[in-house]
């Protein structure tokens, strides 16, 4: 009866890992679909940006077009893998923000209403972004850590779960941009 009691515990202990690790897998994956979310309200919105600034910043095609480009590469492979996409949205995130400095550059398309709309609706997008983008790194730390520590990480290598990687900011956007860059062909 005594030696019952000991692996009883031993069994609700592990059935606790177990349902703990599950738990913390379905938070990362629930917080990338938040990302995910975020990701697609902007790509519905970059047409609509790129074909305003379109009329405006005819020096900027290349950019524009690469911008386009990358949109079409994101729609048209839904099932990409995580890091690839991650990796196209950076770079996509990269050239907006170049758009974003360039725009500075034509008063006229600031004053622009359907510009303004966007331009807020973007702002709006970025900072939700933002929001995500921390909230998954926190999920995914939370998650490496039981995936790593003892004694959850007996189960997590029973179970074939292994670390999962954050969202990191790629260097070319922790710099400022240079506008002088921006506006070479002009």
């Amino acid at each position: 009866m005594f030696l019952l009691i000991p692996l009883i515990l031993i069994f609700l202990y592990g059935v606790f890992l177990y349902n703990s690790l599950i738990q913390k897998n379905n938070q990362v994956e629930n917080a990338f679909g938040q990302v995910d979310v975020i990701l697609k309200k902007r790509f519905d919105l970059i047409p609509n940006l790129v074909e305003t600034v379109r009329q405006y910043m005819t020096f900027e095609k290349d950019t524009l077009s690469r911008i386009t480009e990358l949109r079409s590469q994101l729609a048209g492979s839904p099932n990409m893998p995580a890091g690839q996409r991650i990796d196209t949205e950076n770079e996509l995130t990269r050239l907006l923000a170049g758009v974003r400095v360039a725009v500075e550059n034509y008063p006229e398309l600031k004053t622009n209403e359907s510009f303004s709309m966007l331009q807020r609706t973007w702002n709006e997008v970025e900072n939700q972004l933002v929001g995500v983008r921390t909230s998954y790194n926190n999920t995914v730390t939370t998650f490496n850590n039981a995936v790593e520590m003892f004694p959850s990480n007996i189960m997590a290598g029973w179970m074939n779960l292994n670390r999962k990687s954050v969202l990191v900011t790629a260097d070319a956007e922790r710099q400022s941009p240079n506008a002088k860059d921006l506006f070479k062909g002009e």
